[in-house]
């Protein structure tokens, strides 16, 4: 077998903050309400099927939900399974988004010893990131972040911060990104807010097309402007653009054209294809009876990632298809089970790689310069 990813809800979806744009908390309601968090009998048998499959690399991401709900002792546990069962010794990395809530020094201490990548929520500004990731008390959770950051950053643990793009920060680049510099963070995601599906929402976080074109623009221009002086910040998904022009193939699933598919591990063991998709309709298996091999190649996989085809014809002509590819398959549904079409951020992309195409020449340029 060849290399093995799997994305794991030990917490399922529980959390110890309430987001007003978790769209994951109305995927995951029956989870919560059942009090459904990975046993570590569905831990174990986990962690045996992968060394199972004989994968040539493993890689084991947490995500929620808040993973660290489920407490330090599950992930000690967990890695000591897995030296335990990797009898081959393959590569074996860790990731793990987290909220930074719980977060002291013996879970820092973990995360070093065990090299896991950690990506860290913080929403820009103290201002808006305490408007939208409030605590259940209602008290702002951006000072916890910082003091979070800080730890990881004692213990030598490489992290990433991610910010979610809602209509409110898209109207702040500037100031977005000058804090993230002034707080010394140089690894850095933006994703866009995405309403759940079905019925409209009392309340959007999502920006639209025009806002997040708006947005990454002006983002694309402050990061030119440090990149070219020789002050380089890592955006990721500016990193996997210029990685394509140079040829290589991207890391981000939304730029590979078409949905791949994911395994995507529930509390009880059920297995999704897509961290967007947790549902009945596109449920894989359970591990507890399914191999992972079998999950990847079954019926229902299949099904789930053929529709994502549907875009190509659409954008034949346009411009921009090679660096874009049509965008995650969740930027084109209107609803779960619907129509495939167009990304409905379309024109934010447009105007986004307008602005690139112009200044890829001179970045291609100072890389070859550089020797990179």
């Amino acid at each position: 077998m060849g290399p093995l990813s799997l994305l794991i809800k030990p917490a399922s979806g529980g959390c110890n903050l309430r987001c007003r744009y978790c769209f994951y908390r109305d995927l995951s309601a029956r989870w919560e309400e059942s009090g459904v968090a990975m046993s570590e009998e569905v831990m174990e048998t986990l962690v045996d099927r992968v060394f199972e499959e004989d994968p040539a690399d493993v890689t084991l991401a947490f995500q929620g939900g808040e993973p660290t709900l489920r407490g330090l002792d599950f992930f000690r546990k967990l890695a000591a399974r897995v030296k335990e069962k990797n009898v081959r010794r393959v590569p074996v990395h860790y990731a793990i988004q987290t909220n930074g809530m719980l977060l002291d020094g013996d879970w820092a201490a973990f995360l070093a010893e065990n090299r896991f990548l950690v990506g860290l929520s913080l929403d820009g500004t103290r201002e808006i990131h305490d408007a939208l990731r409030p605590k259940p008390d209602g008290r702002g959770s951006f000072g916890d972040v910082m003091k979070s950051a800080r730890l990881l950053e004692k213990h030598g643990v490489d992290f990433n911060i991610l910010t979610v793009v809602t209509n409110r920060l898209s109207r702040h680049p500037e100031k977005v990104y000058g804090e993230m510099k002034k707080a010394g963070f140089r690894y850095l995601q933006f994703i866009p807010c995405l309403d759940p599906f079905g019925e409209k929402p009392e309340e959007s976080f999502a920006p639209s097309a025009e806002r997040l074109g708006d947005f990454y623009v002006r983002l694309f221009s402050l990061w030119y402007r440090d990149f070219m002086r020789g002050e380089y910040i890592s955006v990721r998904w500016f990193d996997n653009l210029i990685r394509m022009a140079m040829g290589e193939h991207p890391e981000m699933c939304g730029l590979i054209g078409f949905c791949p598919g994911q395994l995507v591990i529930e509390g009880d063991g059920s297995v999704y294809p897509c961290d967007f998709y947790v549902n009945e309709r596109y449920k894989l298996g359970n591990l507890r009876e399914d191999s992972f091999s079998a999950m990847l190649g079954s019926d229902a996989m299949t099904n789930f990632t053929e529709p994502s085809f549907a875009h190509e014809k659409a954008c034949e002509t346009c411009d921009y298809r090679y660096f874009c590819r049509g965008g995650c398959r969740r930027d084109r549904e209107s609803d779960m089970g619907g129509e495939i079409g167009l990304n409905r951020f379309c024109a934010s992309y447009k105007a986004f790689f307008e602005a690139f195409m112009e200044k890829l020449p001179s970045i291609m340029e100072k890389l070859r310069a550089e020797g990179r």
